[in-house]
């Protein structure tokens, strides 16, 4: 049995940083996701305004699952708990050895069908560093395979030369593992559960939970994939959709204050209010800049594995998660000495 003892490092903040959090990916995802030969007009990506950004951006079908990616992407590079521990959980179901939170890599996806590394892989890649998939055999180096991969994604005549039990390995958003045990498993990332789909290489599918389905994550033998669903109510979900109307209102207001109609909620509004400040600067510095803002990383978590012993019938519990305070118990608190049975 795993013990997971999660203590908590930082106090819960306001709702402002921890939607000021997401807003930063979400407004990262938006503009990466405008048209190449658009942005080049304005100077290039790095060039471009918060207050253009809102004159260049065309909505899209696809655009709130370009956010997402980035998101998910972002809450695991911050550590989020709410977005680690499902990972680690499928981590676990993937057999991926790993004691230290999970790093992911991104592949970013923009309109004009173009892939770009958008996190480099040097600094996190080894030459050992090995892809996981799901099948019998050596798992391949993947670091070998990057330049492949980018030329699969700008060309499709270019995946053949994948290896068989890799060639879907185009379909990943992200690239999920633990740099000390040096192993990785090919992520996708739908905000759309109906577009889930299975490939060859891919492990892990992360999806917003849907309405009365289960929240385990669990493998699905017909996608083979681990699906790992991301909670709403009160967690990421509700978190990322709130940032992904704030970023929305701004842009129908050219990037100026939304009418309270738009965002009546205070917080909402406030988080706006820091952006629109910022309006004269390129999106990139933005983001950047408004970092400090946002909600720090939460919770340390470390897992522990002890033996157990069934008395009478089957065990079913392979994992105790156990929150710790960041000041004293209500026993020492009190002037006693806490004691663990």
């Amino acid at each position: 049995m795993d013990i997971r003892e999660q203590r908590q490092q930082n106090p819960v903040a306001a709702e402002v940083l921890a939607l000021t959090a997401v807003v930063r990916p979400i407004l990262t995802g938006t503009l990466y996701a405008l048209k190449k030969e658009v942005v080049a007009q304005a100077g290039g990506y790095d060039n471009v305004k918060l207050l253009m950004l809102s004159r260049l951006y065309k909505a899209g079908d696809g655009d709130c699952g370009i956010c997402f990616e980035y998101a998910v992407h972002d809450a695991i590079s911050r550590h989020d708990a709410r977005v680690i521990e499902r990972i680690e959980d499928a981590a676990k179901l993937c057999k991926l050895a790993g004691q230290t939170p999970p790093k992911s890599i991104l592949f970013g996806l923009e309109k004009t069908g173009t892939q770009q590394l958008i996190d480099t892989a040097s600094d996190v890649l080894t030459d050992e560093s090995r892809l996981l998939y799901g099948t019998p055999g050596q798992p391949v180096k993947l670091k070998r395979y990057l330049g492949k991969l980018a030329g699969a994604f700008r060309n499709r005549q270019t995946k053949p030369a994948l290896p068989y039990s890799i060639r879907g390995l185009w379909k990943a958003d992200l690239f999920v593992g633990y740099t000390h045990s040096e192993q990785w498993v090919a992520t996708t990332v739908k905000i759309n559960t109906s577009h889930l789909e299975g490939a060859a290489g891919l492990r892990i599918g992360i999806v917003p939970i849907k309405s009365g389905g289960s929240d385990r994550v669990r493998k699905d033998d017909s996608k083979n994939l681990i699906i790992c669903p991301l909670h709403h109510d009160g967690d990421f979900m509700q978190t990322f959709y709130e940032g992904w109307r704030i970023v929305q209102a701004l842009i129908e207001s050219d990037a100026n204050m939304p009418k309270e109609v738009l965002l009546p909620d205070p917080n909402h509004r406030e988080v706006a209010r820091i952006l629109v400040e910022r309006r004269d600067y390129p999106v990139v510095e933005v983001v950047a800049a408004i970092k400090s803002f946002g909600q720090p990383e939460l919770l340390a978590t470390e897992t522990k594995e002890v033996g157990t012993t069934t008395l009478a019938g089957q065990a079913n519990t392979d994992l105790v998660i156990a929150p710790l305070s960041r000041g004293p118990d209500l026993f020492t608190a009190a002037g006693g000495t806490a004691k663990s049975s």
